[in-house]
């Protein structure tokens, strides 16, 4: 049905960018130092949602990622929604909050409805994806250097993530 063009599906997650770096590997030659400078101790949150088509929302904050501040984000996208709209998420204990249902029969209403995933299967959300090719690809290591750079970098991929940045899903043939 999505690919039809009949609703929206997206599916939605959370993470953050430290300005410690990620550096899930490297390498040197005998002898040599290697060093990444940095800042200590600045993070940028991020949550958001991403269809196949790598169309994504998203917002980014210092503060942290709690129930309320999804529930703000939601509630804002729901009124953004053309037509019927799937959000996909895991079971972290915020995105099943009491404020959040409390609130689902509103969005339902405007055509906003939220799919959670069973437990221990991030493999199936691929809104993991996001934050994988921002913390390995996208972000170079001078973004890194102080918080202002990292927060202007991380808004400048997410902003040309479907642009300029795109994530090639497999496709998946139902038979």
């Amino acid at each position: 049905m999505s690919e039809a063009g009949q609703i929206e599906l997206f599916y939605g997650d959370e993470s953050h960018v430290c300005s410690e770096g990620y550096v899930p590997y490297g390498w040197q030659f005998p002898g040599e130092d290697v060093c990444i400078l940095s800042e200590k101790a600045h993070k940028i949150n991020c949550f958001g949602f991403i269809n196949r088509q790598s169309k994504c929302y998203w917002k980014t904050t210092e503060q942290n990622i709690d129930a309320q501040f999804i529930l703000e984000f939601m509630e804002n996208f729901s009124f953004q929604i053309h037509k019927e709209t799937f959000i996909v998420l895991d079971n972290a204990r915020l995105h099943k909050s009491k404020i959040i249902q409390e609130r689902i029969p509103y969005w339902q209403k405007r055509g906003l409805f939220l799919f959670f995933l069973p437990p221990y299967s991030p493999h199936l959300n691929i809104a993991e994806t996001i934050w994988r090719k921002l913390k390995k690809e996208w972000l170079n290591p001078e973004d890194y250097l102080d918080k202002d750079s990292l927060f202007y970098a991380v808004n400048r991929c997410l902003a040309n993530l479907g642009t300029n940045l795109n994530i090639k899903y497999a496709k998946f043939n139902e038979n």
